[in-house]
């Protein structure tokens, strides 16, 4: 079967920093692209940073310069380093495998960012 998890989720202070991580399992990692999107209570899904098979890097401009995104093949890992947390950047945070039609998503992870 085919597994998609995220972790590193937590609570921290405006300012703050925090590191998710999504491993998955059951695919041939290196050829897939991994997004990450989030969605905070009724709000659209957002689309947050992107990074390809070929270490080719996309962010959303609200993240651009706090939030970096890179991959291990080497453990199936991405991970998505958050710097200079907001409060406006409270939501679940979901990890998104894909390749060509193929897509698989985990089950997210909470990031609460307080004043």
């Amino acid at each position: 079967d085919v597994r998609v998890v995220e972790s590193g989720g937590g609570l921290v202070q405006a300012g703050g920093s925090l590191r998710l991580s999504c491993a998955a399992s059951g695919v041939t990692f290196s050829q897939y692209g991994i997004t990450w999107f989030r969605q905070a209570p009724g709000k659209e899904r957002e689309f947050v940073a992107t990074i390809y098979a070929s270490y080719n890097t996309y962010y959303h401009d609200s993240v651009k310069g706090r939030f970096t995104i890179s991959r291990d093949n080497g453990k199936s890992t991405v991970y998505l380093q958050m710097n200079s947390l907001k409060p406006e950047d409270t939501a679940v945070y979901y990890c998104n495998a894909r390749l060509s039609s193929e897509q698989y998503w985990g089950q997210g992870t909470q990031v609460t960012v307080s004043t």
